[in-house]
């Protein structure tokens, strides 16, 4: 936006988030602000993805530098000096870290080739794409003309390089726990698609297909509580046959205690060793 003063200078803020606001003369901020109407008003979404995101950042210069693809900063070195490949770089460790500590905390019963070749599944580019789809991530990239033209907003990788670059933003300006929550939720319907397909043992699926071969109904889940703060919560699950408790178990997620919960009365009913995987 303009803001006029009586020295006929004006603040031009965040025509790209990563330019602070300076002092500049009308003849210059009459220049950038057609260069403004031409971009569209680039920064304007940041306050929607951060709704979508749900995390508002307390630096958004930072959001802005990890959704700018280096064709965007190399044509606008004035407005947008660098791009997001820093900001990918350590995505990807943080991503790797936070995708294998979950799995190290909340199966423990899978071995080392199993987790490792899960979280190979997790954090490869086709699935941090469609991750960064299901929140709509590409109409917030920052493109030069050429990439926008061969449809850049829709590439797998532009996507999955922009997500990981928003898993560091979010680090970097929120903490390790933010950045940790974030990538849980965006994964998890990823996580339970790969259990799903059979990348780990389906304990749930297998307790039910042995107590109907038993003749006996199915089980049935109960939430019975949570404890923890929003970033660190734990549920706590029963798996009950009637009014009987076959089980409890305990994860990050519903799924996770009900999955936990399920191994354990698979273990109780002889179904599998406590080490099987």
């Amino acid at each position: 936006m303009l803001y006029y003063t009586p020295s006929r200078k004006v603040s031009i803020g965040y025509l790209h988030p990563l330019t602070e606001k300076f002092d500049i003369d009308f003849r210059t901020a009459y220049a950038v602000s057609i260069l403004l109407i031409i971009t569209g008003g680039l920064v304007f979404g940041l306050d929607e993805l951060q709704g979508i995101l749900g995390i508002f950042f307390t630096h958004p210069a930072l959001l802005a530098q990890a959704l700018t693809h280096s064709s965007y900063a190399n044509e606008n070195p004035g407005i947008a000096p660098s791009s997001n490949e820093r900001l990918e770089f350590l995505g990807d460790a943080v991503l790797d870290l936070v995708v294998a500590e979950n799995l190290y905390r909340d199966f423990p019963s899978i071995s080392e080739g199993e987790m490792t070749r899960l979280r190979s599944l997790l954090v490869r580019q086709d699935t941090l794409a469609r991750v960064a789809e299901s929140i709509g991530l590409g109409n917030y990239l920052y493109l030069g003309k050429g990439e926008e033209a061969s449809n850049g907003k829709e590439k797998p990788a532009n996507l999955a390089r922009a997500f990981e670059a928003v898993v560091a933003a979010v680090y970097l300006d929120q903490g390790y726990f933010a950045a940790e929550q974030l990538v849980l939720d965006l994964l998890d319907a990823e996580l339970w698609n790969a259990l799903s397909q059979g990348t780990l043992v389906d304990y749930k699926s297998r307790l039910q297909e042995l107590l109907q071969a038993r003749g006996q109904q199915p089980p049935v889940y109960y939430l019975i509580g949570t404890e923890g703060p929003d970033h660190d919560k734990k549920f706590a699950v029963e798996v009950r046959l009637g009014t009987e408790v076959l089980a409890s178990g305990s994860g990050r997620s519903k799924k996770k205690a009900e999955t936990e919960a399920a191994r354990i009365a698979l273990e109780k009913l002889n179904e599998v060793r406590p080490d099987a995987s």
